[in-house]
């Protein structure tokens, strides 16, 4: 009962005067629960973003926590066949983790350590490939360097024309195509009158 008491707490502490305002653990749990999926609305949070939050935040330290035992709270959590988990199932998570990651501390205080881990945090960007800049790489897309029927693909900037720059757009005006005086009709036929 008192750590419930007190994650009520904590959740109200970091709450503004207009109450609208969520707490830096809340914010957290959204990022991780909106990364890496477009339709995610972050009120709910798959096992793929619970494990990278526990990874990230460092909840996992390969002794006292492992990713099976992320997982297995994760299991046992959720709502019976729900691939997900709410922020209050989040928090019970975290309750469930804190009392194996923090084993010398009283309940109140390991949650208090296994919040601290995780608030304002975010999803890092680990693992993902970088952009190359080496001048082979430069010189293969400077556009300026660019021959024949691909240097009509990009503007003067570099940057490219799109579907323009692809395909021949077909000229419907009548003119044959090298004509200088397209569009001069109308006024010689005017000036003879």
């Amino acid at each position: 009962k008192p750590a419930k008491r007190l994650s009520a707490d904590s959740t109200n502490s970091h709450e503004g005067a207009t109450g609208g305002e969520i707490s830096a653990l809340e914010e957290a749990f959204r990022k991780f629960a909106v990364h890496g999926d477009t339709r995610a609305t972050g009120k709910e949070m798959h096992g793929k973003n619970w494990s990278k939050l526990c990874k990230d935040c460092h909840v996992i330290d390969g002794k006292n926590v492992t990713t099976t035992d992320v997982d297995i709270v994760f299991s046992k959590i959720k709502a019976k066949g729900s691939r997900t988990i709410t922020f209050d199932q989040f928090k019970e998570a975290l309750q469930e983790l804190s009392k194996k990651r923090f084993k010398g501390k009283s309940e109140e205080e390991a949650l208090q350590e296994m919040y601290k881990l995780i608030e304002g945090k975010g999803p890092g960007l680990s693992g993902v490939t970088k952009t190359v800049s080496s001048p082979t790489v430069s010189r293969l897309t400077d556009t300026s360097k660019f021959t024949g029927s691909h240097k009509e693909r990009f503007d003067a900037s570099g940057k490219g024309k799109g579907k323009a720059g692809r395909e021949d757009l077909v000229d419907n005006s009548g003119y044959v195509s090298g004509y200088k005086h397209a569009g001069t009709y109308d006024h010689k036929v005017q000036g003879n009158k």
